[in-house]
């Protein structure tokens, strides 16, 4: 009888706690296969903060595969890579108000389109153009070396994107 119960009560226990825990373990972003990163710096006297989720290459093939060309990409994996600035900026020679924007790009094989959207919180490519606040083209150039992480950089004179054996430049003033 008391074996009973205790089985009753354990059972129970048990069955409470589980999806507690997993609630938990989902809650943890930094248990992803792509985790959370920031890059933050400054550029003049702009503070400048990229959060993005860092996917790996894992031997796949990504750009024309994994991230295919002249569709809308994320920019990174799980919700939208955002950037914020401090100050008013000028991107690639265009003006871009201060603020908070997810940042999405359109990959191509010698051309890229940056799109700074206003939409943020997003998940994947939630993607909503009416929201654009300014898009502008980039070339991608080839990184050096491989790069298993997906990482941003804020440098003097903008940003950096790399993954793979691609490197990409944003010009920010």
């Amino acid at each position: 009888m008391k074996t009973s119960f205790y089985l009753r009560h354990l059972l129970l226990f048990i069955l409470i706690l589980a999806p507690l825990l997993t609630i938990a373990q989902n809650g943890n972003r930094n248990s992803r296969p792509s985790p959370p990163a920031t890059a933050s710096g400054k550029i003049g006297e702009t503070q400048v903060i990229i959060e993005y989720s860092s996917p790996a290459v894992k031997n796949r093939n990504i750009w024309g595969e994994l991230v295919p060309y002249g569709k809308v990409w994320r920019a990174g994996a799980n919700e939208a890579t955002t950037v914020e600035f401090s100050q008013d900026v000028q991107i690639e020679g265009r003006h871009l108000a201060k603020g908070k924007y997810s940042l999405y790009t359109i990959p191509g094989e010698s051309n890229w389109t940056v799109i700074f959207n206003k939409a943020t919180g997003q998940w994947g490519t939630e993607y909503d153009e009416r929201q654009d606040a300014l898009r502008v083209n980039v070339k991608p150039r080839s990184a050096g070396k491989m790069h298993e992480r997906l990482s941003y950089h804020v440098a003097r004179n903008g940003i950096l994107m790399r993954w793979e054996n691609l490197e990409l430049p944003v010009k920010i003033k």
